[in-house]
């Protein structure tokens, strides 16, 4: 929406409302703001707002409305539960390429890749917190303040550090999902197997891999009598392998002291918590983010599995703030930045305490890269770029 601000286009932001509105009267206000706007397309991210049994895009096609959709999270699972998701005079937007051939598949006509970007008006150098900083908290919750002369926070900025990650642990995710699938013990035992195996693997689909290298499962996993239950189980696979992903790859900063931005499933991820790393708890995008990526010296970036091939939001946020970032080699990347001068790569956690190092011991380096990146995404990942690009396909498709 700032974006259409910026370009001069007008809009109708309307909240789907949850659980709290219900479909007729949720139809009622699309239908009551097409006609007071008279729009050339209707927006949504992520199918949000769009219902499963398809009377809202049955409702668009019979008022020859064309139907926008951007996936910046895996559409599969998105998309999983949907009896029509697709319809006539609908385009699908995909932030990850891997995606496009799959959503063809599923039976959507117009199909494009747009990938992430970043507000350069938020994330830029220098910005401020709108809220005090937090301070880092204890296993039990209370607050620890900085102390100048600790060896984990020399500055006393409760936010500075040589290196940090911001991500999301997975741990409690994973098991909120496992546990509402409810798999039987055998499919429960074969879990974080199956999501070691799938980490390491092309395929993007859960149910595809399994039924190629784990048959003796595809039984159990049928019997999970639900949509509902499958999917959830899908997605507990792929949030274990991003969990070990992250543990192995943040294990591999312990010597630096990092501090981990994030929820308390790291707490059970890795010991010492205070004395060989710091926690923050989860900051606030839009307020808080843009001023923490600036106090590292390394912003460390470890991607998650639900996209094998895409960048993530971090790719944009980081150097558009003017700070350094270090992050797995996605194959997509090269689509968006020049890696090794415009972004710093590891292409496994092997190589990930060396370049660390390196990069700590080079801030000129760090520098240059940082600036060659802001360069670029102020020149062609903005979501004032984004939205264009949108616009111009969208009128090129449907008039």
């Amino acid at each position: 929406m700032t974006a259409f601000d910026r370009l001069g286009v007008h809009y109708r932001y309307l909240d789907t409302g949850g659980d709290v509105v219900g479909l007729d009267d949720y139809l009622r206000s699309v239908v009551t703001a097409i006609k007071e706007l008279r729009p050339h397309f209707v927006l949504t991210v992520n199918h949000l707002g769009v219902d499963r049994e398809g009377v809202l895009t049955g409702l668009l096609s019979r008022m020859d409305i064309p139907l926008a959709s951007w996936f910046v999270d895996n559409p599969a699972l998105a998309l999983a539960l949907f009896a029509r998701p697709a319809a006539k005079k609908t385009a699908v937007f995909s932030w990850d390429a891997d995606n496009l051939d799959p959503l063809r598949q599923a039976g959507f006509d117009n199909v494009f890749h747009l990938p992430l970007a970043t507000d350069e008006l938020r994330f830029k150098p220098g910005a401020v917190a709108s809220t005090v900083p937090v301070f880092p908290t204890s296993q039990s919750g209370q607050p620890i303040p900085p102390s100048p002369s600790s060896p984990l926070n020399p500055s006393g900025h409760p936010w500075r550090a040589r290196v940090s990650f911001v991500g999301n642990s997975m741990v409690i995710k994973t098991a909120k999902r496992l546990e509402f699938a409810a798999p039987p013990p055998r499919l429960l035992a074969a879990v974080p197997d199956v999501a070691r195996a799938f980490g390491q693997h092309p395929e993007w689909s859960v149910r595809v891999f399994m039924a190629g290298h784990y048959p003796h499962l595809m039984e159990d996993f049928e019997g999970l009598n639900t949509p509902e239950r499958q999917l959830a189980f899908e997605t507990a696979v792929i949030w274990e392998s991003t969990r070990q992903y992250r543990a192995d790859c943040l294990g591999r900063l312990l010597e630096f002291s990092p501090v981990i931005v994030g929820d308390e499933g790291w707490l059970a991820t890795f010991e010492g918590e205070g004395t060989l790393w710091r926690r923050i708890g989860e900051l606030a995008y839009y307020d808080q983010l843009p001023g923490f990526y600036p106090l590292s010296e390394v912003n460390f970036n470890c991607t998650s599995l639900q996209m094998k091939g895409a960048v993530n939001q971090r790719a944009f946020d980081v150097p558009a703030c003017g700070a350094f970032l270090l992050t797995d080699y996605r194959a997509q990347m090269e689509l968006l930045f020049d890696p090794g001068s415009e972004v710093a790569v590891y292409a496994d956690p092997d190589e990930v305490p060396e370049l660390t190092r390196h990069y700590l011991d080079h801030p000129g380096e760090r520098l240059r890269i940082a600036q060659a990146a802001r360069k670029r995404v102020l020149n062609e990942h903005t979501y004032v770029k984004r939205m264009g690009q949108l616009l111009e396909i969208m009128r090129r498709t449907f008039g």
